[in-house]
């Protein structure tokens, strides 16, 4: 499944690159946006993020997603000195290190049984607990909505490959594949390392 953050964010305006950054920021030195979505950016420049799919926000204008990080707590935290955030899916986890600058922890659990996936990533390099964990990269829905509603949801680490293989023939309306740890890691780093 190939993302398209790293290009959405390169064909924003100056202005709204720079709205993005301050919103990103936010998130890192906080772990949360508040309200920077207002004291960020106006609402022209607020309705260039969300057209290119770099900012979701919900019916009353708060922020639903500041690809990578989700306001809300998700199944996919990530921890770094002096900082915690949590991630929209799992290709936005394996990115943040490459994005910040700075080596992460990444603790997520597997959908339907809980099982606890661990990664330690610095940069392009990463450590996985356990061995054999993958992600499975999928997306259901329409295509014309934002990736909060047709592919955050559907991104996840698992044990295996047969696990993740498992978890997509329980959920017949996913489309998807499987990625290595090699592959997974090289998305996220593709997708947001050059985000700040």
């Amino acid at each position: 499944m190939v993302l398209n953050k790293a290009s959405e964010t390169a064909a924003l305006s100056p202005a709204a690159r720079a709205a993005h950054r301050r919103i990103l920021t936010a998130f890192a030195e906080t772990g949360h946006a508040d309200a920077c979505a207002d004291a960020c950016a106006d609402a022209e420049t607020l309705a260039e993020l969300v057209e290119h799919d770099v900012l979701a926000l919900d019916e009353s204008g708060g922020i639903r997603a500041a690809y990578p990080f989700s306001p809300v707590p998700t199944g996919h935290r990530v921890a770094w000195d002096g900082g915690e955030a949590y991630a929209m899916c799992a290709i936005d986890a394996l990115g943040m290190s490459a994005m910040l600058g700075v080596p992460v922890t990444i603790t997520s659990t597997e959908p339907d049984t809980e099982q606890t996936v661990t990664v330690h990533v610095d940069n392009d390099t990463a450590r996985w607990e356990p061995e054999t964990a993958v992600v499975f990269s999928g997306q259901a829905g329409d295509s014309c909505c934002p990736s909060v509603d047709r592919t955050c949801g559907n991104i996840n680490f698992f044990t295996s490959a047969d696990a993740g293989n498992e978890w997509a023939a329980r959920n017949p309306g996913v489309v998807g594949i499987v990625l290595d740890q090699r592959d997974a890691l090289a998305a996220g780093v593709a997708e947001f390392g050059a985000m700040l």
